[in-house]
């Protein structure tokens, strides 16, 4: 739990960053060629960082089920912390850009090595689950307020440094913590099967386990993974900038709010980072909701409402906005809880469909869905808003959605026949 908070601190932290970067960097210069720092050009960008941090949960799973989750998260937590550091002394963007590139190499085993000692070491799997999906959202929330509080006294630099020490700290921790990685396994026999081993041995094994997870269901999973993954990433990544263009959200001075604050320092107070942190923050009432809910109904009926839900919410985003603030305030904290109800329902489905012996390997592709071709989402997402219009951006969203609904009914009408 405390680590998957500090992933996600790090993780939702960066699009606060991003509406810095584009106020202060004019240009990208790679190689004696520039660049201009548009959206599209920073929705790269960060798609490296957050692409590596998706493309590295595969082999990150594969060492997951060789050598367990302890090491693998006291190794992403150091590695994490190291990166804000690094972070902090970037003099330009491209900088910036390795410093995303080694969080997103250090970030990407954690959900793998993660949820496989969950599923693997705790009995009651649903509720394991909604309480390391609350703690994350606590990160996702928490992280992006502490950050724009932060910003309020010190430059981004300096902000990114202190937010590397926690997880140093927790690091400490991580590799110190003693415990039994696998206490569910001989509770649990309905998933224990001929291939419950210790993962795969070899290049041939890998292939011919993920063979055998893609010919069956576990296939339709990973597609609604992978929008749930290109949605979350679009919707996020440049929403603070996004919220800032709507009315109520004007940047207020800071010294009218704090007597003894210089005036000419021209220190701001902007709203939308507070909304953004808000919104995420509720998200821990969604997740907590969502693996509440797969321990008592079927998780593929849980995963087809939850997306039709987000289909409707993206098609109201805009219009809600242009009510006022205090619709989209209410919207707002409903599109939070609804958006992380999915994750800890996806998560124990994967645990339904796939074997112990393996699990560390499902977890990895799922999150080489999620957050690796997810991460093109801020891609999609900057490029919409650099070359269309928000109402682009929300239509998108809503198509991709309403393919996750549909995928979703499959896996309903898989389980009606019992296929």
């Amino acid at each position: 739990m405390l680590a998957h908070s500090l992933v996600h601190t790090y993780e939702l932290s960066i699009p606060i960053f991003v509406s810095i970067w584009l106020a202060e960097f004019e240009v990208i210069r790679v190689a004696g060629m520039e660049f201009a720092v548009t959206q599209a050009s920073l929705g790269v960008i960060v798609t490296a960082g957050y692409g590596l941090f998706g493309l590295g949960a595969l082999p990150g799973g594969i060492v997951a089920d060789r050598v367990g989750s302890r090491r693998l998260i006291g190794a992403c937590l150091f590695g994490m912390g190291g990166s804000f550091l690094l972070l902090g002394l970037a003099p330009g963007l491209v900088a910036v850009a390795l410093a995303l590139l080694v969080w997103g190499a250090a970030a990407s085993v954690y959900h793998p090595a993660g949820l496989t000692l969950i599923s693997k070491g705790v009995t009651v799997r649903g509720t394991g689950f909604a309480y390391h999906g609350a703690a994350g959202n606590l990160g996702i929330g928490l992280g992006p307020l502490i950050t724009a509080i932060l910003l309020l006294v010190f430059d981004w630099s300096t902000v990114a440094m202190l937010l590397a020490v926690p997880a140093l700290v927790a690091g400490v921790y991580a590799v110190r913590a003693e415990f039994d990685e696998t206490a569910a396994v001989d509770a649990d026999d309905s998933t224990v099967d001929a291939r419950a081993g210790s993962g795969v041995e070899s290049v041939r094994a890998f292939f011919a386990e993920s063979k055998r997870l893609f010919v069956g269901a576990f296939a339709v999973v990973f597609l609604i993974t992978m929008c749930s993954g290109l949605y979350y990433r679009s919707v996020l990544t440049f929403l603070p900038s996004l919220l800032s263009t709507f009315p109520g959200f004007e940047p207020i001075p800071l010294a009218a709010l704090l007597p003894g604050v210089d005036p000419s320092a021209g220190r701001t107070l902007n709203p939308e980072r507070y909304f953004y942190a808000g919104l995420l923050l509720v998200g821990v009432l969604g997740q907590y909701t969502g693996g509440k809910l797969s321990d008592r109904l079927p998780s593929e009926y849980g995963i087809a409402g939850v997306f039709a839900a987000l289909t409707v919410l993206a098609l109201a985003f805009l219009p809600v906005a242009e009510m006022g603030l205090r619709p989209l305030l209410v919207f707002g904290a409903l599109f939070g809880v609804t958006l992380f109800m999915a994750q800890p329902i996806y998560q124990a489905t994967i645990a339904d469909y796939t074997p112990v012996g393996t699990r560390g390997l499902s977890y990895g592709y799922t999150y080489l869905g999620v957050f690796g071709i997810g991460a093109l989402g801020g891609v999609i997402a900057g490029t919409i808003l650099t070359y269309a219009d928000p109402g682009t951006l929300f239509l998108a969203l809503a198509g991709i959605a309403a393919a996750a609904t549909g995928l979703s009914v499959l896996l309903v009408r898989r389980r009606a026949t019992g296929a």
